[in-house]
């Protein structure tokens, strides 16, 4: 079991930057991946990076060379930088955990609005 927590959403303007945390219960180093979801109002959940144990990232199309993923396995956290931020980021972004099953964060509201 892990327990996640985001932080570092929020009301940005287009064109603005944030960057969001999440905190794990316990050591990260051991997991098979660690990345964020996102899910837009009214669709469907849908994933915006992932890093995995070597330390290979993915990223959805959409978000490669705006987001960037790190991970500080001292301090067991991610971090999802998001820069160039467009309305349709609009979303709340959950962090997860997977390792043989997935565990969830509640989620951290991002709004990208003038």
């Amino acid at each position: 079991q892990v327990q996640l927590v985001e932080s570092g959403g929020g009301l940005v303007q287009p064109g603005g930057a944030l960057r969001l945390s999440c905190a794990a219960s316990r050591s990260i180093i051991l997991f098979n991946a660690m990345g964020w979801y996102r899910q837009p109002p009214g669709k469907e959940r849908e994933l915006v990076a992932e890093v995995a144990r070597g330390g290979i990232t993915n990223y959805a199309d959409s978000m490669k060379g705006r987001f960037s993923i790190s991970r500080d396995v001292v301090k067991n956290m991610v971090f999802l930088q998001m820069n160039s931020l467009k309305p349709e980021d609009t979303a709340v972004y959950y962090c997860y955990v997977r390792h043989a099953v997935y565990y969830w964060g509640n989620g951290t509201l991002v709004t990208v609005s003038s």
